[in-house]
């Protein structure tokens, strides 16, 4: 189980809240609310594997399955939006005669106010570059494109490279820690769940101090 592959979304739901994370990878429960479903119809436009186009040059792919098999990642994923621009020291593709330089492009539906990204949504991406380079070669670029403000913003991936680096393997520990011992890691004190689907299965305002069994009993109904 520590060398268990991760799916690289779960990357980012474990960031955003480990609880969370655990609900949905090791109860496995799930809810929707506006913004799951708003974000579930712009990636279905998003996420087509039969669809390739050239825009402004340059050729976008959709929808494209990467991986990353080394014992210190093991992760595996779909990319939103796979860019490649024409570049005589960028990398080849296979069934294309020219190089090219890749550029990720990970559709959000909303951008945050008062910053340019979520760390969350970065590492995600991070770990998106991480399998994108292992199979195909180079150094990629990557960007968020936020929907409502239809804009894009390039990510510092290559210039903070260690540091993200080391905290995605830490997270990657972490994560395959929980799973193989089965445990759904605690709320964080000031996790922000006012637009989370998942808020009323963590019930983040009752007393945390009293778990299942007491509040059971509390109600004269003892499960013994």
């Amino acid at each position: 189980m520590m060398n268990a592959e991760i799916a690289i979304r779960s990357v980012q739901h474990y960031l955003y809240c480990p609880h969370r994370w655990g609900l949905l990878e090791i109860d496995r429960a799930w809810a929707e609310n506006v913004f799951v479903t708003k974000a579930n119809l712009m990636h279905e436009r998003v996420h087509n594997p039969d669809k390739k186009y050239t825009l402004h040059g340059r050729k976008v792919f959709t929808s494209v399955p990467v991986y990353n098999d080394l014992e210190e990642y093991n992760l595996y994923g779909v990319i939103d939006c796979l860019e490649a621009a024409e570049d005589e020291k960028g990398v080849l593709i296979s069934g294309f005669p020219s190089r090219y330089r890749l550029c990720i492009v990970e559709y959000k539906p909303s951008k945050p106010k008062n910053r340019d990204f979520n760390e969350d949504d970065l590492m995600q991406v991070f770990a998106q570059k991480i399998c994108v380079d292992y199979v195909f070669g180079g150094d990629c670029d990557a960007v968020l494109y936020y929907a409502d403000v239809k804009k894009r913003v390039p990510l510092p991936l290559r210039d903070n490279f260690l540091e993200y680096d080391g905290k995605l393997r830490c997270v990657l520990e972490d994560m395959r820690e929980s799973l193989e011992k089965g445990v759904i890691p605690p709320i964080r004190k000031k996790q922000n769940c006012s637009g989370c689907s998942m808020k009323d299965m963590c019930m983040p305002l009752s007393d945390r101090k009293k778990d299942l069994r007491t509040r059971i009993r509390e109600m004269g109904e003892d499960p013994l």
